[in-house]
Protein backbone atom coordinates (compact mmCIF):
# COMPACT_ATOMS: atom_id res chain seq x y z
CA UNK A 1 0.00 0.00 0.00
CA UNK A 2 1.56 3.50 -1.20
CA UNK A 3 2.31 6.05 1.31
CA UNK A 4 -0.29 8.35 1.70
CA UNK A 5 1.07 12.09 -0.12
CA UNK A 6 -2.14 14.27 -0.54
CA UNK A 7 -5.34 14.58 0.76
CA UNK A 8 -8.63 15.73 -1.39
CA UNK A 9 -11.57 17.40 -0.28
CA UNK A 10 -14.74 17.65 -1.67
CA UNK A 11 -16.13 21.18 0.33
CA UNK A 12 -20.37 20.95 1.07
CA UNK A 13 -20.87 17.70 3.51
CA UNK A 14 -17.23 17.29 4.08
CA UNK A 15 -15.30 20.35 4.97
CA UNK A 16 -18.66 21.57 6.41
CA UNK A 17 -21.74 20.06 7.67
CA UNK A 18 -23.99 19.86 4.92
CA UNK A 19 -27.34 20.47 6.82
CA UNK A 20 -26.71 22.91 8.56
CA UNK A 21 -25.27 25.09 6.03
CA UNK A 22 -27.85 24.61 3.59
CA UNK A 23 -30.73 23.24 4.41
CA UNK A 24 -32.61 26.93 5.23
CA UNK A 25 -30.64 28.71 2.69
CA UNK A 26 -32.06 26.23 -0.06
CA UNK A 27 -35.62 26.79 1.49
CA UNK A 28 -35.43 30.59 1.40
CA UNK A 29 -33.82 30.17 -2.14
CA UNK A 30 -36.26 28.21 -3.56
CA UNK A 31 -39.48 30.59 -1.91
CA UNK A 32 -37.70 33.27 -3.58
CA UNK A 33 -37.36 31.60 -7.38
CA UNK A 34 -41.43 30.85 -6.75
CA UNK A 35 -41.97 34.41 -4.96
CA UNK A 36 -43.49 32.71 -2.45
CA UNK A 37 -46.02 30.59 -4.04
CA UNK A 38 -45.53 27.36 -1.73
CA UNK A 39 -47.33 25.23 -4.52
CA UNK A 40 -44.84 26.41 -7.16
CA UNK A 41 -42.20 25.92 -4.49
CA UNK A 42 -43.51 22.93 -3.79
CA UNK A 43 -42.73 21.77 -7.26
CA UNK A 44 -38.99 23.44 -7.39
CA UNK A 45 -38.28 21.29 -4.67
CA UNK A 46 -38.92 18.06 -5.69
CA UNK A 47 -37.45 18.71 -8.93
CA UNK A 48 -34.15 19.08 -6.99
CA UNK A 49 -34.65 16.51 -4.43
CA UNK A 50 -35.61 18.76 -1.66
CA UNK A 51 -38.38 18.63 0.64
CA UNK A 52 -39.67 21.97 1.86
CA UNK A 53 -42.23 21.30 4.05
CA UNK A 54 -39.86 19.51 6.35
CA UNK A 55 -36.49 21.62 5.03
CA UNK A 56 -35.01 18.01 4.35
CA UNK A 57 -32.99 16.58 1.19
CA UNK A 58 -33.27 13.92 0.16
CA UNK A 59 -30.52 11.45 -0.46
CA UNK A 60 -30.25 11.74 -4.54
CA UNK A 61 -30.86 15.70 -4.12
CA UNK A 62 -29.57 17.49 -6.86
CA UNK A 63 -28.78 20.19 -4.33
CA UNK A 64 -26.12 18.25 -2.85
CA UNK A 65 -23.76 17.20 -5.30
CA UNK A 66 -24.53 18.62 -8.49
CA UNK A 67 -23.08 21.50 -9.84
CA UNK A 68 -25.42 25.03 -10.46
CA UNK A 69 -26.04 24.70 -14.11
CA UNK A 70 -27.54 20.88 -13.23
CA UNK A 71 -29.53 22.74 -10.84
CA UNK A 72 -30.78 25.29 -12.85
CA UNK A 73 -31.61 22.68 -15.84
CA UNK A 74 -34.25 20.55 -13.53
CA UNK A 75 -35.70 24.55 -12.29
CA UNK A 76 -36.29 25.58 -15.77
CA UNK A 77 -39.44 23.87 -16.68
CA UNK A 78 -41.54 25.32 -13.45
CA UNK A 79 -39.74 28.92 -14.32
CA UNK A 80 -40.55 30.36 -17.67
CA UNK A 81 -38.94 33.08 -18.48
CA UNK A 82 -36.18 32.33 -16.50
CA UNK A 83 -32.64 31.22 -17.95
CA UNK A 84 -30.04 28.85 -16.95
CA UNK A 85 -27.19 31.43 -16.47
CA UNK A 86 -29.74 34.23 -14.69
CA UNK A 87 -30.14 31.24 -12.10
CA UNK A 88 -26.65 30.10 -11.47
CA UNK A 89 -26.15 33.67 -11.58
CA UNK A 90 -28.40 34.05 -8.79
CA UNK A 91 -27.50 31.08 -6.63
CA UNK A 92 -23.68 32.21 -7.12
CA UNK A 93 -24.20 35.64 -5.77
CA UNK A 94 -26.85 34.31 -2.78
CA UNK A 95 -24.44 31.29 -1.78
CA UNK A 96 -21.20 33.27 -1.66
CA UNK A 97 -22.54 35.08 1.54
CA UNK A 98 -23.60 31.60 3.24
CA UNK A 99 -22.15 31.03 6.92
CA UNK A 100 -20.73 27.85 6.31
CA UNK A 101 -20.87 25.42 9.63
CA UNK A 102 -17.72 23.80 9.66
CA UNK A 103 -17.64 19.68 10.05
CA UNK A 104 -15.33 20.49 12.75
CA UNK A 105 -12.65 23.39 13.96
CA UNK A 106 -11.11 23.16 10.35
CA UNK A 107 -7.62 25.88 11.17
CA UNK A 108 -6.36 23.40 13.57
CA UNK A 109 -6.80 20.34 11.58
CA UNK A 110 -5.84 21.72 8.57
CA UNK A 111 -2.38 22.69 10.51
CA UNK A 112 -2.44 19.44 12.10
CA UNK A 113 -2.41 18.03 8.12
CA UNK A 114 -0.17 20.28 7.42
CA UNK A 115 2.18 19.61 9.67
CA UNK A 116 2.71 15.76 8.67
CA UNK A 117 3.71 16.82 4.94
CA UNK A 118 0.47 16.67 3.37
CA UNK A 119 -0.24 18.36 -0.10
CA UNK A 120 -4.52 19.51 0.41
CA UNK A 121 -6.52 19.93 -2.39
CA UNK A 122 -10.54 21.16 -2.73
CA UNK A 123 -12.25 19.39 -5.87
CA UNK A 124 -15.79 20.63 -5.66
CA UNK A 125 -19.11 20.66 -8.12
CA UNK A 126 -19.52 24.15 -7.09
CA UNK A 127 -18.79 27.55 -8.70
CA UNK A 128 -15.12 28.44 -7.80
CA UNK A 129 -16.15 32.25 -6.66
CA UNK A 130 -18.28 31.03 -3.86
CA UNK A 131 -15.95 28.12 -3.26
CA UNK A 132 -13.08 29.90 -2.66
CA UNK A 133 -15.12 32.85 -0.41
CA UNK A 134 -16.47 29.72 1.95
CA UNK A 135 -12.57 28.33 2.66
CA UNK A 136 -11.50 32.28 2.73
CA UNK A 137 -14.24 33.02 5.31
CA UNK A 138 -12.90 29.85 7.54
CA UNK A 139 -9.50 31.04 7.47
CA UNK A 140 -8.46 27.98 5.05
CA UNK A 141 -7.83 29.03 1.57
CA UNK A 142 -4.10 29.31 1.52
CA UNK A 143 -4.09 25.70 2.98
CA UNK A 144 -5.12 24.17 -0.09
CA UNK A 145 -2.44 24.02 -3.03
CA UNK A 146 -5.09 23.38 -5.49
CA UNK A 147 -8.72 24.35 -5.41
CA UNK A 148 -10.43 23.22 -8.42
CA UNK A 149 -14.52 23.87 -9.11
CA UNK A 150 -16.97 22.65 -11.71
CA UNK A 151 -16.23 25.94 -13.71
CA UNK A 152 -12.10 25.42 -13.51
CA UNK A 153 -11.85 24.04 -17.05
CA UNK A 154 -12.42 19.95 -15.79
CA UNK A 155 -15.83 17.96 -16.37
CA UNK A 156 -17.64 17.73 -12.39
CA UNK A 157 -17.71 15.02 -10.34
CA UNK A 158 -18.58 12.06 -10.65
CA UNK A 159 -16.12 12.11 -13.88
CA UNK A 160 -12.25 11.72 -12.23
CA UNK A 161 -11.08 14.66 -14.44
CA UNK A 162 -10.92 16.85 -11.68
CA UNK A 163 -9.03 14.73 -9.16
CA UNK A 164 -7.16 13.85 -12.16
CA UNK A 165 -5.48 17.14 -12.81
CA UNK A 166 -5.14 17.85 -9.21
CA UNK A 167 -2.75 14.88 -9.06
CA UNK A 168 -1.04 16.47 -12.78
CA UNK A 169 -0.76 20.16 -11.25
CA UNK A 170 0.89 18.78 -7.65
CA UNK A 171 2.97 15.35 -9.29
CA UNK A 172 1.26 12.92 -6.93
CA UNK A 173 0.07 9.81 -7.81
CA UNK A 174 -3.32 8.96 -7.75
CA UNK A 175 -2.73 5.58 -5.19
CA UNK A 176 -0.84 8.29 -2.84
CA UNK A 177 -3.83 10.53 -2.52
CA UNK A 178 -6.80 10.30 -0.05
CA UNK A 179 -10.32 11.77 -1.85
CA UNK A 180 -12.05 12.72 1.63
CA UNK A 181 -16.19 13.48 0.38
CA UNK A 182 -19.44 12.68 1.23
CA UNK A 183 -21.42 11.61 -1.50
CA UNK A 184 -21.57 8.88 -4.14
CA UNK A 185 -20.42 11.74 -7.14
CA UNK A 186 -17.35 12.08 -4.86
CA UNK A 187 -16.66 8.17 -4.51
CA UNK A 188 -17.18 7.28 -7.87
CA UNK A 189 -14.92 9.95 -8.77
CA UNK A 190 -12.29 8.76 -6.48
CA UNK A 191 -12.33 5.24 -7.79
CA UNK A 192 -12.26 6.33 -11.22
CA UNK A 193 -9.08 8.15 -10.58
CA UNK A 194 -7.37 5.16 -8.48
CA UNK A 195 -7.41 6.73 -5.26
CA UNK A 196 -8.25 5.92 -2.19
CA UNK A 197 -11.77 7.07 -0.75
CA UNK A 198 -12.27 8.26 2.72
CA UNK A 199 -16.35 8.73 2.91
CA UNK A 200 -17.50 11.10 5.98
CA UNK A 201 -21.02 11.20 7.56
CA UNK A 202 -21.83 15.06 7.46
CA UNK A 203 -23.70 15.30 4.27
CA UNK A 204 -26.93 13.40 2.94
CA UNK A 205 -25.72 9.89 2.33
CA UNK A 206 -26.15 7.40 4.82
CA UNK A 207 -22.96 4.61 5.50
CA UNK A 208 -24.57 1.71 3.60
CA UNK A 209 -24.84 3.97 0.89
CA UNK A 210 -21.22 4.97 1.12
CA UNK A 211 -19.40 2.28 2.14
CA UNK A 212 -19.22 -0.60 -0.98
CA UNK A 213 -16.86 2.34 -2.59
CA UNK A 214 -14.70 3.48 0.48
CA UNK A 215 -11.93 2.33 2.37
CA UNK A 216 -13.44 3.39 5.37
CA UNK A 217 -16.61 5.80 6.69
CA UNK A 218 -15.84 7.78 9.42
CA UNK A 219 -18.25 10.20 11.37
CA UNK A 220 -16.58 13.22 9.80
CA UNK A 221 -13.29 14.97 9.03
CA UNK A 222 -12.10 15.39 12.31
CA UNK A 223 -11.28 11.60 12.43
CA UNK A 224 -8.72 11.63 9.37
CA UNK A 225 -5.52 12.23 12.35
CA UNK A 226 -6.09 9.17 13.53
CA UNK A 227 -7.35 7.25 10.32
CA UNK A 228 -3.91 8.29 8.97
CA UNK A 229 -2.16 7.21 11.75
CA UNK A 230 -3.44 3.91 11.79
CA UNK A 231 -2.82 3.42 8.15
CA UNK A 232 0.77 4.36 9.02
CA UNK A 233 0.70 1.13 10.94
CA UNK A 234 -0.60 -0.90 9.02
CA UNK A 235 1.76 -0.09 6.26
CA UNK A 236 4.54 -0.19 8.55
CA UNK A 237 3.38 -3.98 9.22
CA UNK A 238 2.40 -4.96 5.54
Amino acid sequence: MPDIKAILFDKDGTLFDYHKTWANWSRDFLLDLAAGNLQLARQLSASVGFDIDFTAFRTDSLLVSHTPADIAEALLPYLPGASRVGIVTRMSALSASVKQAEATPLGPLMQELAARNLILGVVTNDLEKPARAHLREAGIEDAFAQIIACDSGFSPKPAPDMLEAFCEMTGVEPAQVLMVGDSLHDMVAGRAAGMRNIAVLTGVATRPQLDPFAYSVIPSIAALPKLLSDMAVEQAAA
